[in-house]
């Protein structure tokens, strides 16, 4: 299952931790990162330390982490614009005439953006997609939401799965879908996916109604989080929200 292959089955206290402490955790501890004055460096340091900290501790090797944080280098080009697009005042840097602002919007992204997907795939890395609807549904989060999030990890491979055949079928018939040239046929290839995809919800929603589905799906049957589970993760959330209330006084 392609939406699993984030997972990282290990031994670790991260990893036997419930899902609904992680995910509240993870969520807390990206606001936290966010509501960080940005034209500060020591905060986001301390934060690293943390997050390499927990890597170590749930086995989680750096040269799995590195090639997935590849995404967001869209967004760090942008950021690398912003020192040469903003106003005054400027600062000279390597000869270059840049804006004080441009640049500590341009380390804000980058760190924030960073430190907040290193996050997510510490979450994703220590919990199983299985685990998600139960920790979801824990959580109080309305039932038609956890059903649209667990049945779009489950058919996200369906989907791939069409859309390969079809680029498939495209390359046997000598198309290249590589080629600027051939972008209508990208577009009408994209409007076919998506159709064959809404005709394949609807079917399936019809099989699930035959066999008795309610409107919700059922979360496995375990019980809530002990009270430790809770209080460690909540003395990391405090620990965040400590290092981001002294930046914010100390500015």
């Amino acid at each position: 299952m392609r939406a699993d292959r984030l997972y990282l089955p290990g031994g670790s206290a991260l990893h036997r931790a419930p899902a609904e402490v992680k995910i509240a955790g993870a969520v807390l501890l990206v606001v936290a990162v966010v509501a960080t004055p940005r034209d500060t460096v020591w905060p986001y340091a301390v934060f690293a330390a943390g997050l390499l900290a927990l890597w170590a501790a749930a086995r989680i090797p750096p040269r799995w982490i590195a090639p997935r944080l590849l995404i967001e280098v869209p967004f760090l080009v942008l950021a690398l614009l912003l020192p040469f697009a903003a106003g005054e005042p400027r600062t000279v840097l390597l000869g270059l005439s840049l804006s004080t602002a441009g640049l500590w919007a341009a380390w804000g992204i980058a760190v924030k953006g960073t430190l907040g997907l290193g996050i997510s795939l510490t979450l994703a890395a220590t919990t199983a997609v299985r685990e998600l609807p139960g920790g979801l549904t824990r959580l109080r989060v309305p039932g038609l939401i956890v059903t649209i999030v667990v049945l779009m990890l489950r058919y996200v491979d369906v989907v791939a799965d069409e859309a390969a055949r079809m680029r498939l079928a495209r390359i046997s018939r000598g198309d290249d879908p590589r080629s600027l040239a051939q972008i209508a046929a990208t577009a009408r290839g994209a409007g076919a996916l998506f159709l064959r995809s809404y005709e394949r919800g609807e079917r399936v929603h019809l099989a699930m109604l035959s066999r008795g589905f309610t409107g919700s799906v059922p979360a496995p049957g375990t019980g809530p989080a002990a009270p430790r589970h809770w209080l460690t993760a909540a003395a990391a959330v405090l620990a965040a929200a400590a290092v981001c209330a002294c930046a914010w006084l100390a500015r």
